[in-house]
């Protein structure tokens, strides 16, 4: 019976204090409407004939004065005096045509009137405040009285609308995730063998791949509540309502049991303490929290917790060790079988021609997640319609690809001549320098249109397979074919422009990587002298080395720079004939295909193998 009285004095009190302020708030309204004068001032709007009416009642007498043109302020006031019996004061007023009234007023019970202006009122309220405080606290995000509690939102069975089959290219995730499930579905059998059921599960992975699909997959399988919240939602500006959040979550999670709680971007509370001089007290008062709470409830009952981050190395490590997150789920970019398996799911609900070809498509994408390629196939739909298609054929893929790497053509910006002729010798050095040298990938496509992410041309290769590992001579190759553009603009026209700007800083990254992490230099050998922070998201490098080691290695990054754009100058000086012809015709064409830069360069050689 504890709950329904504190209900019952807690709406009591809303509904008393309400009442107390409307009456304040009424007595002030009537205050401000009337002024008090005294007799002689009223007895002087008489003489002076300032008064329209009046109303005579036993303890005073209301005024309304006369329209004032000057003051318009003074015709909403109503004026009161005190009432002094005077026989000739009703006869004089009427002689002035003044109107009076004389209210008549009901004999009214005192307990009457107390019941009206109070009890009535507490009632009313009292009736309407839970529903009028539910609705503060929607618009409030939960109210004051529920800075504590927590928030999550809770799907039961299949209401995310998301299952293991809208999930692809990502099989192992979906295998160590699925255990977990058939775990609270048939713990017998588990439990028969003497295992137990791993407390936590850490989804880890880029952005993008797919974690919180997994996530919600993992709610539409499980046929349990799933309570679901990030964890910025922890945190508050009040020391302890995180920790408080954290409490509450358990308790209701273990009042629901079987269930599982899904915890999205755990590193806003889950940072590591080591060397925070001054931290965040809530931040890790929430930790604090999170952890106790984690070895306190018993796993036997199926409470699992998944959580979900992009930045695992910055986790404390009483968070990720065993007993608390028993297991971590990677979940990285998908390879090619997995992108298209990707591709097929976000084509399911989309007409599709007769030539696509998902397959080529994947290849084109390396390194593309999941978030990618459902955009590329968004984008390629969008496309279908603008053309007045009802259908997406593989020119609307492909090109969805290149406006997601590249963007929109921009066809508003107009190149003079010169600079047309600047750009595609560039472009076509890029494809030279690929074709020509023995292990890069093919050309795709060449253009010289300008894109909206500030290309004003560039080539396209594809790969001919997947690879997950890359040779020093592929990387020297890659770092020639980059340079290249630079090096056409010097054979041709003997100019070096801004256009190289973004080739010069691809090929300065894989040269200081091929130095200082992959172990690919003759002066350091294999010392790894950087490594890289964050994986997960920019991959930034971070030094490992003295500064004077880093001297040398910024000489040895120049050196292979310099020798690779020697290479590729020869290399396009040797083949000046295929170049131009290439050239010319790109101009002409603007964009030209894989096949038609092979026949024209096949086509060169050949007469020159003749001669």
């Amino acid at each position: 019976m504890q709950p329904i009285k504190k209900n019952l004095f807690y709406y009591l009190g809303i509904a008393l204090s309400l009442t107390i302020i409307i009456n304040m708030f009424l007595t002030q309204v009537s205050k401000s409407t009337m002024e008090e004068i005294d007799y002689s001032r009223f007895l002087n709007m008489l003489d002076n004939n300032q008064i329209e009416s009046v109303e005579i009642e036993s303890d005073k007498i209301s005024i309304v004065p006369k329209a004032n043109k000057n003051d318009p302020a003074e015709n909403k006031k109503i004026y009161y005096t005190g009432y002094l019996y005077d026989s000739q004061l009703i006869s004089k007023m009427h002689s002035l045509g003044i109107k009076i009234s004389i209210p008549i007023k009901d004999k009214q019970s005192p307990i009457i009137s107390f019941l009206i202006s109070w009890i009535l009122p507490i009632g009313i309220i009292y009736l309407l405040s839970p529903r009028l405080m539910g609705s503060i606290n929607k618009k409030m995000g939960g109210g004051v009285m529920s800075f504590g509690k927590n928030t999550a939102k809770v799907y039961m069975e299949k209401e995310t609308g998301v299952t293991f089959n809208d999930v692809a290219g990502e099989d192992e995730a979906k295998e160590s995730l699925n255990e977990l499930v058939d775990f609270l579905h048939n713990p017998s059998k588990y439990t028969e063998i003497g295992a137990k059921l791993p407390k936590g599960a850490l989804l880890v992975g880029p952005p993008g791949t797919g974690k919180t699909l997994l996530a919600k997959a993992v709610a539409g399988e499980a046929n349990v509540p799933f309570f679901s919240l990030s964890g910025s939602d922890f945190v508050e500006m009040f020391v302890g309502v995180g920790a408080s959040r954290v409490r509450d979550l358990f308790k209701q999670a273990e009042q629901k049991a079987p269930c599982i709680v899904f915890i999205d971007e755990i590193d806003a509370i889950g940072k590591s303490r080591e060397g925070t001089i001054g931290g965040n007290d809530e931040r890790e008062q929430t930790l604090n929290q999170l952890l106790s709470e984690m070895d306190g409830f018993d796993s036997s009952k199926g409470v699992i917790i998944l959580a979900a981050t992009n930045r695992p190395e910055v986790l404390d490590k009483a968070l990720l060790r065993p007993g608390r997150f028993d297991r971590r789920v990677i979940v990285d970019k998908p390879d090619l079988k997995g992108r298209i398996a990707i591709l097929q799911v976000h084509t399911k609900n989309i007409k599709l021609g007769d030539d696509i070809n998902l397959e080529a498509i994947a290849m084109a994408t390396a390194g593309a997640v999941g978030a990618d390629l459902a955009n590329i196939v968004n984008e390629a739909a969008l496309r279908a319609v603008r053309m007045g298609r009802n259908k997406v054929i593989q020119e609307d893929l492909f090109e969805a690809v290149e406006v997601i790497i590249a963007g929109k053509e921009k066809k508003d910006r107009i190149l003079t001549p010169k600079e047309k002729r600047i750009v595609a010798f560039h472009e076509v050095g890029h494809a030279l320098a690929a074709a020509i040298q023995k292990h890069t990938q093919p050309v795709h496509k060449i253009t010289i249109v300008p894109r909206t992410m500030g290309a004003l041309g560039y080539t396209m290769q594809m790969p001919e397979e997947e690879k997950y590992l890359m040779s020093k001579d592929e990387i020297i190759e890659q770092i020639t074919v980059l340079l290249a553009g630079r090096a056409a603009e010097e054979v041709e026209f003997n100019i070096q422009t801004t256009g190289a700007s973004n080739d010069i800083e691809s090929a300065t990254e894989l040269a200081r990587h091929m130095v200082s992490m992959y172990g690919m230099s003759d002066k350091f050998g294999m010392v790894g002298l950087e490594s890289l922070q964050n994986r997960y998201i920019d991959g930034r490098p971070v030094q490992n080395c003295a500064s004077e080691t880093a001297s040398e290695i910024d000489s040895e990054v120049s050196r292979i720079i310099n020798s690779c754009h020697e290479k590729a100058v020869k290399l396009l000086k040797d083949n000046t004939e295929a170049l131009q012809k290439i050239a010319e015709f790109l101009i002409e064409k603007e964009t030209v295909t894989g096949k038609e830069f092979m026949d024209i360069l096949n086509s060169v050689q050949q007469k020159n193998d003749e001669q």
